[in-house]
């Protein structure tokens, strides 16, 4: 069944997220592979009982194609995210952008969504103007909180991508996170703006089905955690401008960043199931 589904694809992302503790005994590109696949795997599954086949392909369009035109314009132009290249941490790349990474867009992506439609109140309901406006808003800054505790770690430490100039938020510069916002807020805009954003009647009424993307976002918060446990890199890293970053410092802000950034919007969804209606 699809309840079945959702909880493997969730199970396996928890496992994936443990697998950091063993990062320096497990291939890499397992570890992402298990980060990628399993997220998004369950978004096509959970959509696909929200708005039908139809209805999740056309989320998946929008935001594999938004995902793919802006990291591709990012990389020859800078815009609009800053100058980065990707290494080869992510695996095999189409015109130097790594599937995988075009792919991590979709199961965080949709998670967020949810979030912001159980936040809103929106998620038993056609979308209104008014609200084909404030969702998509709402559901970018999810999204963007998500990569603020992410990026440092998987950049600035793992070297998966390299910043070009470096950045205060420890080697990120800035404009990655208006990049962020940017391509996150295009893709659901136009998602939004689509026929295919009217929720399949009736909206399943089940707390379960709502608070499987809540625990899919809440896992990918936790398991921000364990890299304070994680096979130490060197005590200090530099980014590529030349500035020194304390190893420690990194990982705390990014675990920190998790607890007071990601999990806000986690337990204000997971809030909401327990009285949609009201």
């Amino acid at each position: 069944t699809r309840a079945v589904l959702l909880w493997t694809t969730l199970s396996i992302y928890l496992l994936a997220r443990l697998c950091q503790l063993y990062a320096d005994r497990l291939p890499t590109l397992l570890v992402v592979l298990l980060h990628v696949i399993p997220p998004a795997l369950f978004a096509i599954i959970h959509g696909s009982r929200l708005y039908g086949i139809k209805g999740i392909l056309a989320f998946v369009a929008s935001c594999l194609g938004f995902a793919t035109l802006f990291e591709t314009l990012g990389l020859r132009t800078g815009f609009p995210f800053g100058h980065y290249a990707f290494t080869a941490v992510m695996g095999p790349k189409l015109f130097d952008l790594p599937v995988l990474l075009v792919l991590a867009y979709l199961g965080i992506g949709y998670a967020a969504w949810v979030l912001a439609l159980l936040i809103l109140r929106y998620h038993n309901k056609p979308l209104s103007r008014i609200q084909k406006i404030a969702q998509p808003l709402l559901a970018a800054t999810i999204m963007v909180a998500w990569d603020v505790t992410m990026d440092p770690d998987w950049s600035t430490l793992d070297r998966a991508w390299i910043w070009r100039d470096g950045g205060p938020w420890f080697g990120v510069p800035l404009t990655n996170y208006v990049g962020w916002f940017l391509t996150a807020w295009a893709f659901y805009q136009a998602f939004a703006s689509s026929r295919y954003a009217r929720p399949r009647q009736p909206a399943p009424a089940s707390k379960a089905y709502w608070r499987s993307a809540v625990a899919l976002y809440t896992i990918c918060a936790l398991g921000n955690l364990l890299i304070l446990r994680l096979p130490m890199a060197p005590p200090v890293v530099a980014d590529p401008s030349g500035h020194l970053w304390q190893t420690a410092d990194i990982l705390k802000a990014c675990a920190l960043s998790s607890v007071f950034i990601m999990l806000p919007f986690a337990v204000l969804a997971w809030i909401r199931t327990r009285c949609p209606e009201s």
